[in-house]
């Protein structure tokens, strides 16, 4: 008798323990649960908001437009914004894309642009990497299987590497591409990346938001230190080119092909951040600007 009211004992309890299992399985995975719908409600709400940004920063460069037919970083619309949105918090900034040196420049309607390849060469000099890397990015964007010399690189070169590949004689579409490049190393594409963009076509570069490495390379009898001086005093910029060229003088703007350069620009990046609640996303959008209507957006990313 006393043994079967152990056994029952022991019974109870293990029903017990099991039952505590179980229910703290099914909180565990009610938490886990509900935790999965917090998360995509918050990553649902950070994309609406995202989208509402771009919508937003698309408005703000239109407006600038109809304003004025100059752009300078002292404008509304080169100003960081952060905003708290219900529940989370959003932050822009925008960067003229055309104050970089466009890659694609290189290569024009399939003929090499041997001015935009010297300007390359230049500012590679300025941020003190190989100049032969001028050659590879070349032979990746034109349509031969020409090497540009010993340090070129075709077809027989990639499908030699691990893995192998084929060049790609295209325009960049991204400058990320780069790494794909002979010579073109982790360290050397982080060096070139505040530097360099990848936009559809030839565009010029706008000597009101460049950087001074990529006017002294565009500005061939600038020094780095010169362009350096240029770009501190600059403030709202320039007018017309020929501002700048009075400003300079004959004998500093000797070399400079006015074509390259401009005192506007079309191309612009969105760089937005959203947070809400454990979800934190981070997009990107390039704009295209056109007369004075709502810019295009060519691409828009999450990150």
């Amino acid at each position: 008798m006393l043994g079967e009211r152990g056994i029952a004992l022991v019974t109870v309890l293990l029903v017990v323990a099991i039952a505590s299992a179980l229910a703290s399985h099914i909180v565990w995975r009610q938490q886990v649960w509900t935790r999965q719908v917090e998360n995509l409600r918050d990553a649902a709400q950070g994309q609406a908001v995202a989208r509402a940004g771009v919508d937003w920063a698309g408005l703000i460069l239109a407006e600038d437009r109809r304003k004025n037919s100059v752009d300078h970083l002292n404008e509304t619309w080169a100003t960081p914004v952060a905003v708290p949105v219900e529940y989370g918090r959003a932050s822009g900034a925008l960067t003229d894309m055309q104050g970089r040196f466009n890659l694609n420049n290189l290569v024009r309607d399939g003929q090499v642009s041997i001015d935009d390849v010297a300007a390359y060469r230049r500012l590679l000099t300025l941020l003190e990497l190989p100049t032969e890397l001028a050659d590879a990015l070349v032979d990746w964007l034109d349509a031969d299987g020409v090497p540009q010399g010993p340090h070129g690189a075709e077809d027989a070169w990639y499908l030699a590497q691990d893995p192998p590949r084929l060049a790609a004689n295209l325009p960049l579409a991204d400058v990320a591409e780069l790494s794909w490049l002979r010579g073109y190393t982790h360290d050397i594409v982080a060096r070139l990346l505040p530097h360099v963009t990848a936009l559809p076509g030839a565009t010029p570069v706008n000597v009101n938001t460049a950087g001074a490495h990529v006017l002294a390379a565009l500005l061939p009898a600038l020094t780095l230190e010169q362009a350096q001086r240029l770009v501190a005093e600059r403030g709202d910029g320039w007018r017309t080119l020929a501002d700048l060229r009075a400003e300079l003088g004959q004998a500093q703007w000797a070399g400079v092909r006015e074509a390259a350069l401009a005192v506007a620009s079309d191309y612009f990046l969105l760089t937005l951040e959203v947070e809400f609640g454990r979800v934190r996303q981070r997009h990107l959008a390039l704009y295209r600007r056109k007369g004075q209507n709502a810019p295009d957006v060519l691409w828009m990313k999450r990150l």
